[in-house]
């Protein structure tokens, strides 16, 4: 038993790596970046980051703990919550607005 806590400690410490190397590299892609970790059920936790530029994307975690280790290793901040300020730096296209609207009753077609 102690040989698979640690065989699943050590998958998670490989994971949290890999992550903050994506974040790292979306980072220095967008100037900077803060992030927001949020719970996704038996999925695991989306770590959803916001870039200076105000490019956005996310990355999926197994676990919040593997997620906020992965934060912590890129050195990302974090905010409780995606809303105010940290909400507001998000840049939207018009892909964005057609697959919003896409998605209500009579708005575009998702193409």
């Amino acid at each position: 038993m102690a040989d698979t806590k640690q065989a699943d400690t050590q998958r998670g410490e490989r994971k949290a790596a890999r992550l903050a190397k994506q974040i790292k590299a979306f980072a220095a892609q967008h100037g900077g970046a803060e992030g927001q970790l949020a719970h996704i059920g038996q999925a695991g936790t989306r770590i959803v980051l916001v870039g200076e530029d105000g490019g956005w994307g996310d990355l999926v975690a197994p676990t919040y703990a593997v997620a906020q280790a992965a934060a912590e290793r890129a050195g990302l901040t974090l905010h409780e919550e995606f809303d105010g300020e940290f909400a507001a730096k998000v840049v939207t296209g018009p892909y964005e607005w057609t697959r919003m609207a896409g998605i209500q009753i009579g708005g575009p077609a998702n193409a």
